[in-house]
């Protein structure tokens, strides 16, 4: 059995004393254990530290937004994965479709930063995705396993383990709209097939596949009731915490 996954994205969002606030409201007031669901935020790079510190020694874990692949270097305004491993950093998330969009990161980019991020022993959340032309096109499929043969070339299964995938249909995310739980399943069940046929039925069974895209305590529920989404990966709904901590709470719900 899977233990269901809530991450938030705070984007860039907040002041150094709300991330600290909303970091302390979320540690303080989750009432659900780490057995249940686990439970991560992921602030802008400048408040990483000081909501490090308010979330020490708690259930709920450090993750960053991005990370580069080369450990140091001449890479002005970039952070290494030992970087965020040094500032008490678990998980990071990479190749979230802003970055794809805006910083125009490739699919050979976004390898070598899965797999730096793997090498210093950090849970890489990795987003895949189709736009909304991509889906009326019907290459859905086809765009999903472009992105994840590009990410994880030349990686093993073993070298995966600390591997999570977030399923994003990039026109859901921040619109309003959301896939259907019929929708979202259909991929996330593609994803663990495309992955047993890489790396075997083991491998594929306990990886974890969460669900992003306008995801909301109402919707939670649903969504995580389908047998292959373990939870989500949350954008604007985690920037408040009786919202955030009720998806944690819908998490668990939907796989009892």
């Amino acid at each position: 059995m899977r233990t269901p996954l809530v991450v938030g994205n705070w984007k860039m969002h907040l002041s150094r004393d709300e991330a600290g606030a909303l970091a302390g409201e979320i540690r303080n007031k989750l009432d659900i254990s780490p057995d249940q669901v686990g439970v991560a935020v992921c602030p802008p790079f400048p408040y990483l530290s000081a909501v490090h510190a308010v979330l020490a020694g708690g259930p709920v874990a450090l993750g960053a937004q991005d990370g580069h692949w080369a450990p140091q270097g001449a890479y002005t305004g970039w952070v290494s994965m030992q970087m965020l491993v040094d500032v008490g950093c678990r998980y990071v998330i990479i190749g979230h479709s802003e970055r794809r969009q805006f910083a125009q990161e490739t699919d050979t980019d976004i390898g070598k930063k899965v797999k730096a991020g793997l090498g210093q022993g950090l849970a890489v959340i990795l987003c895949v995705g189709e736009t909304g032309p991509e889906r009326d096109g019907g290459i859905t499929y086809d765009v999903v396993m472009r992105q994840l043969s590009g990410a994880l070339e030349g990686l093993s299964g073993a070298e995966c383990d600390n591997l999570i995938i977030a399923y994003e249909p990039v026109w859901a995310i921040g619109t309003g709209k959301t896939a259907t739980p019929a929708m979202a399943q259909e991929v996330h069940s593609f994803i663990r097939s495309w992955m047993e046929k890489r790396w075997g039925f083991g491998a594929a069974q306990k990886l974890i596949i969460l669900y992003g895209g306008s995801v909301k305590p109402d919707n939670m529920r649903t969504l995580a009731a389908m047998h292959d989404i373990d939870g989500a990966l949350v954008g604007g709904a985690s920037l408040g915490a009786q919202g955030f901590l009720e998806i944690v709470r819908q998490a668990d719900a939907g796989k009892r």
